[in-house]
């Protein structure tokens, strides 16, 4: 859009009369420390910009992508679904999920990477193949790659065992491979059913959106316009050929999703992004599991730097494509600059001197601008995918952590590759790992208020100081309290939804049971023809469990939660003024145990599909379908 080129031109050139103002007027050198200090606090202010600002410049090249068409073809689509370790129910859903897409001609691979026998009986009973291999190197890469002699699809489908694709995933992501003959692959953005430990700890589901929101909406459509889309692991569709040519899934790297989408661009092919979400997974249930995932994907990326598909080093790779991939290896690094921001006001102190000098006018004139404009335009230019300020928590909450990862891979010793838990475990209170850190950089804020106030170095700007201080610290007192997981977390997602029916409206609800609100006094026996028993009653307020399901009843549920078009909403980022005062009582109010009526709840859409499993009685369903039709495939490989 014509507007979004002139939002990135004005804070290009804010951005540079911002620089040019900090090289010409703010350094300080009354003696060597405080000069070391203030070339570092520069250095650091020029990364982030820098990282910051590349996406914006790339999104000039922006491209009209392709839109989904009516499939003239078929052509045979393996879909492998590895796993390694997760709930056998999990492992159920995503499989019957994946039977269910309305696709004529597929094979649906369970790639078993622990040796499960009720693994194997699982996909024997629902009609897929399985496939364990003797080795197990390589992790997800070598469970993947095992398989790939075994296919004779034209296309690859990669889902993970957690994730649920809706009916449609094949139909839509296939289309834009039949149109486009130069194209290898097609990502899908990359879904969450339940919330996140930020959102649920904080109770934050209202007036923050998951991280990955501004990655998929923003950040995977700029790639698309100069040709370096990321494959994300999961939810993507790759030609076989192609994908063979390169060597199949790289190895090197426990990220080989985005070390295999660099190969098939520096071979020549195209790599789409589809901005439909087409599928969802489960978030990590522990403020813990998301920081051991954080520190996996930032060690992962930079290992990319020691195999063949180094963007720096590859052939092949466009100038732009070049830059593209290496900021997307290269961001993980911010983590240090951003530790040394926050630890600049102590060094000050200790410095004896000021690392920034600043007049009035200067900081009004310049400095205010520049980062007024970036606040305000953060919304639009995301898509109103992220704020400006609230999602700094899933930074600051992981800052420490990241930075370890990250210091021991470049020091050639990554840590071990280590699974993402599907289930929750048992609640133990806060995470040392995570308290300690947060605990320290807030100490170290109070050592440097006090610092400042007893022994204030000369000409300090300490209005701005104080400023920079209390925001820090308010940032990090909200990451120190998200460390604290909310107790009774479920095993599978609650979703807010808004159904009106005869004897009231149903608020919430799940594969577990609903939650209504009663319009007068009788208590319903069934929904959507599925028999209920009461679990809880708290006046007109109702919780519900299903009751006694068969298998095709447990089927269609999820479909209808999980399968439908449309069924996950595109949501707006709050304006975060309103949301200050929520934020703030977060701080002060205790992690509350989810219960009847107080659980952690992300919208779902409804309409779309039959109002009850019995109107579907009149034809095989989608999973009777796929299991007839494949049951002579349903042999161990």
């Amino acid at each position: 859009m014509q507007w979004r080129r002139w939002a990135v031109l004005t804070l290009s050139l804010l951005m540079a009369r911002y620089l040019f103002w900090r090289v010409s007027s703010t350094l300080n050198f009354t003696s060597p420390a405080v000069a070391g200090l203030s070339l570092l606090l520069l250095g650091c202010e020029l990364v982030l910009l820098i990282s910051a600002f590349l996406p914006l410049w790339f999104s000039l090249a922006r491209r009209r992508p392709l839109k989904p068409q009516p499939l003239g073809r078929f052509p045979a689509v393996d879909l492998l679904l590895p796993s390694c370790g997760e709930p056998l129910d999990v492992v159920r859903r995503s499989l019957q999920g994946a039977l269910a897409l309305d696709y004529p001609t597929l094979t649906v691979w369970l790639l078993d990477d622990t040796d499960r026998p009720e693994l194997q009986r699982l996909a024997s009973q629902l009609g897929c193949r399985y496939q364990a291999r003797a080795e197990h190197a390589h992790a997800k890469a070598g469970n993947l790659n095992a398989a790939l002699p075994l296919l004779h699809g034209e296309l690859v489908a990669v889902l993970d065992a957690d994730v649920v694709p809706q009916r449609t995933f094949l139909e839509r992501t296939v289309s834009l491979l039949e149109q486009d003959s130069s194209a290898a692959l097609v990502q899908t953005p990359q879904s969450y059913m339940n919330a996140d430990p930020v959102l649920r700890n904080l109770q934050l589901e209202r007036w923050l959106l998951p991280d990955e929101e501004s990655f998929y909406r923003w950040v995977e459509p700029v790639r698309q316009g100069v040709g370096a889309v990321v494959c994300a692991g999961t939810s993507f569709v790759v030609r076989r050929r192609a994908l063979m040519a390169v060597g199949g899934f790289e190895t090197g790297t426990p990220s080989e999703d985005l070390a295999t989408g660099i190969r098939l661009a520096a071979a020549g092919w195209r790599l789409h992004f589809l901005a439909e979400k087409l599928s969802a997974g489960l978030a990590p249930h522990s403020a813990a599991a998301m920081a051991r995932q954080r520190c996996r994907w930032a060690s992962g990326t930079l290992q990319i730097l020691r195999t063949g598909a180094n963007p720096f080093k590859i052939a092949g790779l466009s100038p732009l494509q070049r830059l593209a991939f290496a900021e997307g290896i290269l961001h993980w690094l911010n983590v240090l600059p951003q530790l040394l921001l926050l630890l600049m006001p102590l060094l000050a102190v200790l410095a004896g001197g000021t690392p920034i000098r600043l007049d009035g006018g200067g900081l009004v004139s310049v400095a205010l601008p520049f980062y007024a404009a970036q606040m305000l335009l953060a919304r639009p230019i995301s898509g109103q995918a992220r704020g400006a300020v609230l999602p700094e928590l899933y930074r600051w909450i992981f800052l420490v952590p990241l930075v370890g990862a990250v210091l021991s891979t470049i020091a050639k010793r990554p840590k071990t590759f280590r699974v993402t838990p599907k289930a929750p475990g048992p609640t133990r209170g806060a995470e040392p790992g995570l308290v300690i850190p947060l605990a320290g950089l807030l100490a170290v804020q109070g050592l440097a208020l006090v610092g400042l106030l007893r022994w204030p170095p000369p000409a300090a700007p300490l209005g701005l100081t104080l400023f920079w201080l209390s925001s820090s610290t308010l940032l990090l007192g909200l990451s120190l309290r998200c460390c604290w997981d909310r107790p009774g977390v479920s095993a599978v997602p609650w979703f807010a939804v808004q159904s009106k029916q005869s004897w009231g409206q149903v608020t919430a609800l799940s594969e577990e049971g609903l939650e209504a609100r009663l319009t007068g006094k009788q208590i319903p026996t069934q929904h959507w023809g599925l028999p209920l028993e009461l679990a809880c009653q708290k006046g007109q307020r109702i919780g519900m469990n299903w009751k006694q399901l068969n298998a095709e009843q447990q089927h269609w549920l999820q479909q209808r939660l999980y399968g439908k078009s449309g069924c996950w909403p595109v949501r707006r980022a709050p304006f975060e003024l309103r949301a200050l005062g929520p934020v703030l009582l977060r701080l002060i109010t205790p992690a509350r145990p989810e219960t009847w009526f107080n659980r952690s709840l992300l919208p779902l859409e409804l309409q779309g599909l039959a109002s009850s499993p019995l109107t579907q009685a009149s034809r095989p369903s989608p999973m009777n379908e796929s299991a007839s039709t494949r049951m002579n495939m349903a042999t161990p490989g």
